[in-house]
């Protein structure tokens, strides 16, 4: 058995899952954000314990963040986890839990998770929340890249984002006007209200609100349109969509696949865009997974 860990800006969960990736238990909790990695740390350890580590063999995380390639320590992130950069977290659990641990970025652990057992070897994997993340898989494994940073889509320029400030401190990225908050700030600037959230968005735009509908529109679009240029450079068989943005169902996909398929080369018209298949489990499997290389 191995132990799965998904630490995000809001939650970590935490499971136990079999060598063929079979999640047998969960635990969750609010990630201690504000307080900082030792905060983190505890909670994850905790977690651990409630589920009961006897035949545990290893640990796999997956976390926000760029992750050196070695799966050792957070390399960069935002302030999402207040003081998360440079933190060492695979041997501050190694020394708590007394188990080999290997760290991953989150949406390459995502990805793993939903390649293991499909019939996909090259993939696009991206997710839509908070951020935008992305991740790549060249013959059935993910590639973290020379830093750590491959597949990063969410900051690919656009231009329905140019001037618009990213989370990374640079501008005119497609996260800036594709993420949920993104969008949400768009529709409050235009008089849909500060205090909503990306949900009550979405249920203007279903109710007919011509501006929460215009801006899921965009968000779609310009998301699109950076995949549009990953894939005539990856050429993979299929982008696997996650995340909570897509609650918006077609508001946000049907323009994704529209400028998807305005934007690629005319052989890779055919690439399919699918949604995830293990939901909040990818993370936790594909985790797992990896940490197979550090334990049995």
């Amino acid at each position: 058995m191995r132990l799965g860990i998904d630490i995000g800006g809001t939650k970590i969960a935490a499971g136990l899952v079999t060598p063929e990736g079979t999640v047998r238990r969960r635990a969750y909790a609010p990630t201690p954000a504000a307080q900082g990695p030792p905060a983190v740390v505890r909670t994850v350890v905790r977690l651990a314990r409630e589920l009961g580590l006897d035949g545990v063999t290893c640990a796999g995380v997956g976390t926000a963040g760029v992750v050196d390639p070695a799966g050792r320590r957070i390399a960069g992130a935002t302030d999402a986890i207040r003081d998360w950069t440079g933190t060492p977290l695979a041997q501050l659990l190694e020394d708590e839990l007394d188990l080999p641990v290997l760290v991953r970025n989150d949406v390459q652990a995502f990805l793993a998770g939903e390649l293991a057992g499909s019939p996909w070897r090259t993939a696009l994997g991206v997710t839509v929340g908070t951020g935008i993340g992305g991740a790549l898989a060249l013959d059935g494994r993910v590639v973290t890249g020379v830093r750590g940073t491959a597949g990063h889509v969410g900051h690919v320029p656009v231009a329905e984002a140019a001037g618009l400030a990213c989370t990374c401190g640079a501008a005119g990225h497609v996260e800036a006007v594709a993420s949920g908050p993104a969008m949400t700030a768009a529709f409050a600037a235009l008089g849909g209200g500060a205090e909503l959230d990306l949900r009550s968005v979405l249920e203007r735009a279903r109710d007919g609100d011509a501006d929460a509908a215009g801006v899921l529109a965009r968000g779609g679009h310009a998301l699109g349109e950076a995949l549009a240029g990953v894939v005539n450079v990856w050429d993979p068989d299929v982008v696997i969509l996650g995340g909570g943005v897509l609650a918006a169902g077609e508001l946000y996909l049907a323009p994704l696949r529209a400028a998807l398929a305005a934007g690629v080369l005319p052989v890779l018209a055919g690439v399919p865009v699918l949604p995830a298949r293990l939901g909040d489990d990818a993370v936790l499997v594909g985790a797992a997974g990896a940490a197979g290389q550090v334990g049995g």
